[in-house]
């Protein structure tokens, strides 16, 4: 994981400079730096605004008492978009475009629950004895539907305190309370 994230930010700059100088031979160096300004101003005026929409639609979301899935992942969504316009260049405000614009998130919401879903599942199969853990969700398109209760079982003991009685270290050590 390391090396790819390596690779990604060594080829973005490079693919950022490499995009800007074939644009600048086309429409010439101003119309380049113009249309840098423009995205940026641009991208910023569609930050404030989805981000002041998203933040509604969480409030609404959390007034009604459902859970605010959605509006969690677009306001992640938002706050990379942004992120990726602070960075010079146009093919990073392509992608601050995909992250920022409501016709566009939905597809990049749908991808990227996929992605960290197929992810969470392949670390939590290196882990022995542990299956997916999205098996417990009936109809998850990417786990197995396990029965309830079918996981592992792990044995234990549930050690209840009284309020205000020392604890079992406390007893042990001779600490008092004051």
């Amino acid at each position: 994981m390391r090396s790819v994230l390596l690779l990604f930010f060594l080829a973005v700059p490079v693919l950022e400079v490499w995009v800007l100088i074939q644009v600048g031979q086309v429409i010439g160096g101003w119309p380049t730096v113009l249309l840098l300004l423009a995205g940026s101003l641009l991208g910023a005026w569609i930050v404030r605004r989805e981000g002041r929409r998203a933040w509604r639609n969480l409030q609404g979301a959390l007034q009604s008492g459902r859970m605010p899935e959605r509006e969690l992942a677009d306001g992640a969504m938002i706050v990379a978009g942004g992120g990726l316009l602070l960075f010079p260049g146009l093919v990073t405000d392509v992608a601050a475009l995909l992250f920022l614009l409501p016709f566009t998130r939905p597809l990049v919401r749908r991808f990227g629950a996929r992605f960290l879903a197929r992810r969470v599942d392949a670390l939590a199969r290196t882990v022995p004895g542990a299956g997916s853990p999205f098996g417990d969700v009936p109809g998850f398109p990417f786990g197995e539907a396990r029965a309830p209760g079918s996981g592992p079982v792990i044995h234990g003991e549930v050690i209840r305190e009284e309020p205000g009685a020392p604890g079992p270290r406390e007893g042990r050590r001779g600490l008092t309370e004051h």
